[in-house]
Formats: structure tokens, sequence, C-alpha cells
């Protein structure tokens, strides 16, 4: 007999619907999986047939051929376990045929016929609601994060029992149901806050000007000095999250499977910070079927790297054109692949190898020649696509037993917001939520310069030997500047401050 079973295949981003096909023919016993399946797919006909048998269900000893329609696009993983498994049984005649095309079925199976998550429910939730099929079944543990795409029912299920008893009657498995409203609402609930750290004034107000903004951040200083503390806590006066950019981030993590059951990572901002062996791969993403790298899990969120020169140079070249162009184009021979990277790039690292170059109480020993090949790790159009550069000296005595508390991340938020908000405004319809996303065109129309202010920038672009792009990065931290102080001109001041935070270009540290 032959059965037909739905599903969907993760392809990138998107997701592609896929037909399980089962036939069962009369020959030596055998299962045979085509329509271009890799070794997980492959591997599930002897899941399936020890769920089927754990189950209390006949497995057939005959010949059974399944493909995976149509067979251009590669299959992976186990999700398409319990769609085999159904197909297998609706072609011997255990469960009713018509019953099962009515649904999409996704869902890794275990040898005793219990169903394990899947990766990418939301998305191929997204992709079936345009699709008319009465709801997806699939795996408990994935209902919430499903049902999250809001228009197609979910029907969860815990075994394979369930699901064969489902078909026969519908009403055995109620749809799934969230019980919140506002999944994609800022979560406040950190462990750490910007009142920890003592002193640091100045690096302080550099991470506020990023936050506000979304710009890319350099700490430079000795080690101890606070640089890795006062990055990890970026993400508390980060404004909250818009629902669009929510979403962007929940589908990319879905497909990583990083989406946790009970839904708490939805809502914030992400925080990657890989190790420095990474491999270029692994940073930028790629692989033989093409998956998000880091740059693309940070998406909307802050992509911290410590001890910046320890990476790879050519890891850090990989990330020019992600920061440039806000996304990365992974690119095979049967597919390319796009991968939005619109992160806050946050970067820290010592000013030699030793770390005590710029240090007034320890001495560095390291010859001038070593310092500047501990630079040059760092190429100067990487450094050029960071738009803020800050020091981060040792901290006084003085400052460490003062007693006087700090500012909280809550009062800095409620500044970022506010500058946030006036951006919102700015870019309404642009598809960009932050200054530090601006094209040519939109600093040229949103950061004019009145006459002084424009000859304050020209003396630092020829005393400092800045780049055209380091240029255009001064008009838009200045832009930022300016919405922190609610002012709707770039005045000279905020000009000012913005080339400040260009003042440690690796020309001025040897």
């Amino acid at each position: 007999m032959f059965s037909k079973i739905h599903s969907y295949a993760i392809c990138g981003l998107e997701a592609s619907p896929v037909t399980v096909e089962v036939d069962i023919s009369h020959g030596l016993p055998s299962v045979i999986i085509v329509g271009l399946p890799d070794n997980a797919v492959k591997e599930s006909k002897e899941r399936v047939r020890s769920a089927i048998k754990n189950s209390h269900y006949d497995f057939p000893a005959q010949r059974i051929t399944v493909n995976l329609s149509p067979a251009n696009i590669k299959k992976e993983g186990p999700c398409f376990d319990l769609s085999i498994a159904l197909g297998v049984l609706a072609s011997n005649g255990k469960i009713n045929t018509n019953a099962a095309k009515k649904y999409i079925v996704l869902g890794e199976l275990s040898l005793d016929g219990k169903i394990r998550p899947v990766k990418g429910t939301f998305s191929i939730a997204l992709a079936a609601s345009k699709e008319k099929f009465d709801g997806i079944l699939l795996p408990q543990e994935n209902a919430a994060e499903a049902a999250l795409a809001g228009s197609i029912a979910i029907y969860p299920a815990h075994t394979l029992t369930e699901v064969v008893h489902f078909l026969q009657d519908p009403t055995s498995i109620k749809p799934f149901k969230t019980t919140k409203k506002n999944y994609f609402q800022g979560r406040h609930n950190y462990n750490i806050d910007f009142q920890d750290v003592k002193g640091q004034a100045f690096a302080k107000r550099g991470l506020e000007v990023a936050a506000a903004g979304g710009h890319n951040i350099l700490l430079i200083g000795p080690p101890g000095s606070g640089k890795t503390m006062l990055a990890k806590r970026l993400t508390t006066i980060l404004p909250n999250l818009e629902r669009e950019e929510a979403l962007e981030i929940l589908k990319i993590h879905s497909i990583a499977g990083l989406v946790k059951p009970d839904l708490s990572s939805i809502g914030i901002r992400p925080f990657r910070s890989p190790h420095h062996t990474s491999s270029d791969v692994a940073l930028v993403g790629g692989g033989t079927i093409p998956k998000p790298g880091e740059v693309s899990l940070a998406h909307n969120g802050i992509l911290f790297l410590d001890e910046l020169p320890e990476f790879n140079r050519n890891v850090l070249e990989a990330l020019r054109q992600p920061l440039e162009d806000g996304y990365v184009n992974v690119a095979r021979a049967h597919k390319s692949v796009k991968f939005p990277t619109k992160f806050m790039l946050a970067c820290a690292m010592n000013p030699c190898p030793c770390g005590y170059y710029t240090d007034p109480k320890k001495e560095c020993h390291c010859p001038p020649q070593k310092i500047q090949k501990y630079l040059a790790k760092i190429s100067g159009p990487l450094l050029d696509r960071i738009d803020i550069h800050i020091e981060v000296p040792s901290l006084k005595t003085q400052e460490l037993f003062s007693k006087e508390a700090p500012e909280s991340s809550t009062d800095i938020k409620k500044r970022t917001s506010a500058a946030r908000q006036h951006q919102q405004k700015r870019f309404k319809d642009k598809e960009i939520f932050c200054n530090a996303q601006m094209s040519q065109r939109q600093i040229k129309e949103f950061c004019a310069l009145q006459e002084q202010s424009k000859n304050l920038l020209k003396v630092a672009i020829e005393e400092l030997a800045l780049s055209a792009r380091a240029h255009d990065k001064i008009l838009k931290i200045a832009r930022t500047i300016a919405d922190l102080d609610n002012e709707k001109a770039i005045l000279p001041e905020h000009i000012s401050e913005a080339i400040q935070y260009r003042s440690l270009d690796r020309s001025l540290w040897v």
C-alpha cells in the first residue's frame, strides 16, 4: 500500500514543505529512504522500527520505500521520524490515511515510542499557516514555541501511541493555547548591574552612547581594569526589543535549537561570547548545509569578543562584510542562504601582550616591535567598522574604596530607551531600528551639520588621519549623543564628544 504524510524541512531561515511518501511492497524485508537524506534521516529507519514495535504495533516484514519529496532539497535531522512512522502505519492499514493528510507532522522518535523535540518549529509554523492544514502534530516541548506563530492549531503529543489515537479520535488531544500574551516584552531580571562597577565614568558614558545608538565598541585597557565586567553589563542598558526585532531573533534561535520550552529567553536581547579559538565558519555561519553562525545568533543583540587580538586574523576579517552590510550570504553549490547580522559588536583587548603598555602603575616590558605585531592582528578596515574606542584605565584606590553608589542600569536604561524612541520616530517605515544602521543617504538626511560643527570635524579628520568610514561613524555617534540630550540639531559639543571616542585609533598607540 501507499501513503502520504506532510512535513517540513528547514532551508536556511525558511521552511520548505516535504511530502513523506511510503510504499510497502512484496520483497525482502528492508527499509530504503530516498530524497537526499542526511545520515540522521537515514538512521531514522532503526528508530522508527523500534518505536513502532515498542508501541505495540506490527512492523511489516516487507520492502518499505520512503521518499522525501521534493528530491532536490537536502533533508537533515531527525524531525521526519514521526512522519515516517505514521506513513508506515498508514500503508500497513493501522491508521486512516485521509486523516493523516490533514496535518503537518514533526518529531524525533525514541526507541520506546516517545516523541522528542526538534528544531525550527516556529519557522515551520509560520510557513504552514499559509497552507490549508488543520494543524501541526509535534512534540510537547515544541508546542509553546510553535504556538507563537498564532495562526495554525498546534497539537502536542508525548508518544507515538497518542498520535495514532488522535488520528482516530481528534478530540483526544486539545489544541495548545499560550497562557501568556506578552512573551515579546523585554525582561528585566538581570543578575548583573552597572551598580557593581565602581569608577570608570568615561567608559560607562561610552557604553551608554553605544547602547543608545546600537554602535560597535572597543574597550582597551590593562588586565583587571573591568573591561569584561563592563561589556557583560551592556545588555542591561539596551532598550527593550520591538516585536519585529524579537520575531527575527526567535526565527534564528528556533532553527538553531536555542529556544527553551518555557520560552524564558524570548524578549531578551542575545549576548553571544564565542571563545577566541572559534573558526570563521563558527563565527559567520556555513557548513555543508548552511547554518547560522555567532554573528546571526547575536542578531539584534550583542556579539562580545574578549581578548580580540587572540582571535585568528582570518576570523576577524570575516567580520568585515557582516558588520558593513547587516547580513551574511553563505553560498554553496546547491543553494545560497542569507542570514541577518545586525548586531552590536563589543570587543575587549589589552594594549600590548603583557597588558600594561598604558598602565601608570606597572611598567610594560614589551618591545615596540612586539606591540606593533600584537596590534597588527586587528586590521585598519576592521577597526574602522568599530564606532567607539574607549580606554579603560586601571581603577584608582580611592574609586575602589569609595562609598558613593554608582548609577544603576535601570537609570541608564531610561536614557538609552528615550534616545532610541527618537530614533524609532525618525526611522519609521525605513526598516532600521537605530542610528548605527543608517545608510549613506540617511546620514546625509539626518546628520546635517552647521558650519561650526563641520569645521570642527574637518580639523579632527586631518589631525587624526581618519578615513571616510570613520567620518561617517563620528556623524552617527554625534547623532546618538544629540538624541541622548534630546536635541534635534547636532551641536559642536556633540561632535567634540564623538571625536573623543575615535581617539584610540591604532596609529596613536605606538
